[in-house]
């Protein structure tokens, strides 16, 4: 059986990954959507849908996750098409893990199995709380893998936030 989890995933943090242990434990495989693909280089969502896909990836990798897909979801901005929209673009699921209120309701009302999850050290494990740690200078590396601190290295990323961050005046 096949579950289906989507985020944003900026970045892909120590959270995530135990959601996602936590998944596997009950299902085949997992289905991650990187969802709002089509944005980057804001301060709500800095890395690409590509960075993000390494991110998750090289990490699943190195922990001997091995059975997951991953499939960027650009958004579709119409409640109502958005089930249909990440059904066409993922390989068929039984089972949805979100938190996020609306998500839920849309695939409830498509007949999903939609189960929460269990969201742990949400003052440290936050995309929120990650970005803000690296705009303030902070040890925002120790909340997330050591592949994801690889990857916002490699690019740049906290320049790159310090940059989105900056006053144009």
């Amino acid at each position: 059986m096949r579950a289906l989890i989507v985020g944003r995933f900026q970045p892909f943090h120590n959270g995530h990954l135990e959601v996602i242990r936590k998944i596997l434990e009950n299902h085949e495989s997992v289905i991650i959507g990187i969802g709002s693909a089509q944005y980057s280089h804001t301060l709500r969502d800095p890395f690409t849908a590509g960075e993000r896909h390494l991110m998750i990836s090289m990490t699943l990798e190195a922990e001997d996750l091995p059975n997951f897909y991953l499939v960027p979801i650009e958004d579709v901005n119409s409640n109502p098409l958005w089930v249909a929209h990440v059904e066409a673009l993922t390989p068929k699921f039984e089972a949805v893990y979100t938190n996020n209120p609306l998500v839920r309701r849309l695939f409830l009302e498509k007949k999903y199995n939609v189960k929460s999850v269990k969201l742990l050290n949400r003052d440290d494990w936050s995309g929120t709380s990650i970005r803000e740690k690296m705009l303030a200078g902070g040890n925002w590396e120790k909340d997330v893998p050591r592949q994801v601190t690889e990857v916002i290295r490699e690019i740049d990323g906290v320049q790159r936030l310090r940059d989105l961050a900056e006053d144009d005046h």
